[in-house]
């Protein structure tokens, strides 16, 4: 990573003047020592900065780049909900009946923690190649939602249908010339929302259940299996 001059970033200079004020007036530490640590953090602070910067402007297309954004923000949010609804599960399901309900609340949760990595994947990727997405790579999705709607039943067939819809009005976008690529990501952003609601739902059932109810512990199982559908076809839009 190239080094950055923090001139250009006025912020970093006054976070290294804090640090430097706080060190030598407050702790009490030499000058000699303070000065180059205030200079190296705000030459990192810098470096940082631009790199955040130079990454949103490598996209041609800002509303892309805006919907990115987002998409990055509730990905990370749905992580920290997944996380806190992990250990929360963790600490609730403690019985041997209850273990392999367990399991399943888990592995729902740990999927939703994994998606600020693949939504940071599939922003590289992006900005490796500034072209429009192709209508072949959009088809390939389709015919691969299409051939799981197959065999699919329930919630999961509704969510895949919902999916398919999707994938053909970003076909069309590119037959039309336009960029797929901001329809994609906003389909993306929804399926994040919804999952997140499912989220919030199991969070509240968790709470609220009788565990040693067997029909409420079904009710969770659904709703992690709900949550593990949308996780499944976020892979798909994000593999792209």
């Amino acid at each position: 990573m190239k080094l950055v001059n923090p001139l250009y970033h006025p912020l970093t200079i006054l976070i290294g003047g804090i640090t430097l004020i706080v060190g030598v007036r407050f702790a009490g530490l030499p000058s000699i020592i303070m000065l180059p640590t205030a200079a190296i953090i705000s030459t990192a602070g810098a470096t940082l900065l631009n790199s955040s910067k130079s990454e949103s402007i490598q996209l041609k297309n800002p509303a892309l780049v805006k919907e990115i954004e987002s998409v990055k923000q509730q990905a990370n949010l749905l992580a920290e909900k997944a996380n806190n609804l992990r250990q929360e599960a963790g600490k609730l399901l403690t019985g041997t009946p209850e273990m392999e309900l367990l399991g399943f609340v888990q592995y729902a949760c740990d999927r939703s923690y994994e998606l600020p990595i693949k939504i940071d994947k599939m922003v590289k990727r992006l900005q490796g190649d500034d072209s429009l997405l192709s209508t072949s790579e959009l088809q390939r999705q389709l015919n691969e939602v299409e051939a799981k709607m197959s065999s699919s039943r329930g919630i999961a067939r509704e969510q895949l249908t919902k999916l398919a819809t999707s994938l053909q009005r970003n076909i069309q976008l590119a037959n039309q010339g336009q960029d797929a690529r901001q329809a994609q990501v906003i389909s993306l952003s929804t399926m994040i929302q919804e999952s997140a609601g499912v989220l919030q739902q199991m969070q509240n059932k968790l709470r609220m259940a009788d565990l040693s109810n067997y029909q409420q512990q079904q009710e969770l199982q659904a709703l992690s299996q709900e949550l593990r559908s949308f996780q499944e076809n976020i892979d798909f839009l994000t593999s792209y």
